[in-house]
């Protein structure tokens, strides 16, 4: 009880910061791009999609939940002379990423986060797992459109599992829309 109290408290005081800063935003954004499995056997290249919800506390912090899925690319193998094809799975993430952004209309920002991921492939058990995430992202204002941005980003992710590790290189291209700002 005591735990849900201070951290009530702790939000409370970042969220009267942010507003007394004049910096709270709140905008939702969709991506897509490709996931390339990194030290993997298991998989190919997919296809990589999801949403975010950009909550912006300060001028230069960003907290970030988000939903993503990736289609990961079939793996075509041979074994004793014949040739098969293994799922490469589908991986589903939600989790949150804290953002550190520099900039103006055009802005630089280094993130990392941390998520639930699970990867389903067929003919094998399920993996369900904590993971890591972070990387670097270009974001650019569109003067057309107040409060509508293009964002580039890089990132890796890694999903301990129980010796080694699950790890993905993602790179994506969004668009995120502001839909609420305190001035």
């Amino acid at each position: 009880m005591r735990k849900i109290w201070l951290a009530s408290v702790v939000a409370l005081a970042i969220a009267l910061a942010a507003g007394t800063a004049g910096a709270t935003s709140v905008s939702v954004g969709a991506f897509g791009g490709l996931s390339f499995p990194v030290l993997n056997d298991q998989a190919e290249r997919g296809t990589l999609y999801g949403v975010r919800v950009p909550v912006n506390l300060l001028p230069l912090l960003t907290v970030e939940p988000y939903y993503a899925q990736s289609a990961l690319g079939d793996l075509e193998e041979e074994f004793g002379g014949l040739a098969f094809t293994r799922d490469g799975g589908d991986l589903t993430s939600f989790g949150a990423n804290v953002l550190l952004s520099f900039g103006g209309p055009i802005r630089f920002y280094p993130f990392g986060g941390i998520g639930q991921f699970k990867i389903e492939r067929e003919g094998s058990e399920s993996l369900e797992e904590m993971g890591y995430s972070f990387g670097l992202g270009l974001g650019i204002g569109l003067p057309a459109v107040p409060g509508l941005s293009i964002d580039v980003r890089g990132e890796m992710t890694m999903i301990p599992t129980d010796e080694t590790s699950q790890k993905f290189a993602n790179a994506t291209l969004g668009a995120t829309w502001r839909f609420f700002s305190v001035p």
